[in-house]
């Protein structure tokens, strides 16, 4: 029975944290929106910028034209992605719309100043979209039909994004000038940095592997100086043919530089090869378990 309890606690703990976050995200956003780009008539991509401008042109609230224009990528997510989404991306639009609309009725630019309102308002609107996006939920229903007419028609995500925001940022050209055109597309570069940030995190570890014929005595002192996880694997070499010992472990980046002056200080003419990974889990990485 206390077991029951304790997995609804966690449960419950777990919803309202997405909840907090897919009510924070969207407060960040259109804090980004309101208060540095929609002034500054600079849009961002998908839905929200194409909302940006009509909200322009016939003096339709913002909020609501967000909100309107995504019912149907709902319904499409609906039938193609899942109900748990939709439910999450439904609640974060809503948030969106709302906090567009408080943040609009106390509009204060914090700066008249383009570049400024640029990169400002991209690393903050990536903030709040990244959070959201961290959370299963969508602030864009473009990115929707993207994930649809990608498994349709053959090209990726990312080039059903690209293709809609060309058309987008062509019109804000169009209404806004060339110039507020192309500071958007510096926001949206900015914006989807950061998103990436906050997906992937900032502690980024790096993965690596060390061919030696000393591999078990660079591995031994890696395990004994650094404390780390270290595995063997086997491989043969296609020039010499001969069986390779190959040590494989994951680090952080503060402890690249002692890594290396380890593997020198025992074989100078080892190789190693170094990839970022973004997230680690499980094994002998720090702060884990370390049972690799």
């Amino acid at each position: 029975m206390p077991e029951k309890n304790l997995t609804k606690k966690e449960l419950l703990t777990g919803l309202l944290t997405k909840v907090f976050f897919l009510t924070l995200g969207p407060f960040i956003a259109a804090f980004a929106l309101e208060v540095f780009l929609v002034p500054n008539n600079i849009i961002d991509g998908g839905i929200v910028g194409i909302s940006i401008i009509l909200s322009y042109l016939t003096k339709i609230n913002l909020g609501l034209l967000i909100f309107v224009i995504n019912i149907p990528f709902f319904l499409l997510a609906f039938n193609k992605i899942g109900k748990k989404f939709v439910i999450q991306t439904f609640y974060a639009i809503a948030m969106l719309s709302l906090f567009l609309n408080i943040f609009a009725t106390h509009q204060h630019p914090v700066t008249n100043d383009l570049l400024l309102s640029t990169v400002f308002g991209g690393i903050i609107l990536g903030a709040g979209v990244g959070l959201v996006l961290k959370n299963q939920g969508s602030l864009d229903g473009t990115e929707i039909m993207s994930l649809v007419l990608s498994k349709k028609f053959g090209f990726s995500v990312g080039e059903w994004i690209m293709l809609f925001n060309v058309f987008i940022y062509g019109a804000a050209g169009l209404v806004f000038g060339w110039n507020k055109a192309m500071y958007a597309v510096l926001t949206y570069f900015i914006a989807y940095r950061v998103i990436d940030t906050v997906l992937e995190g900032l502690n980024s570890a790096k993965s690596i592997e060390i061919i030696s014929d000393k591999a078990y005595e660079i591995g031994n002192e890696l395990l004994d100086k650094l404390d780390i996880g270290v595995t063997y694997l086997k491989g043969i070499g296609a020039y010499s043919g001969t069986e390779k010992t190959i040590v494989y472990c994951v680090i952080s980046r503060l402890e690249l530089a002692k890594m290396k002056e380890i593997i020198k200080s025992i074989d100078p003419s080892a190789f190693i090869s170094i990839v970022d990974v973004h997230e680690a889990y499980g094994g002998r990485t720090k702060g884990s378990s370390d049972k690799i």
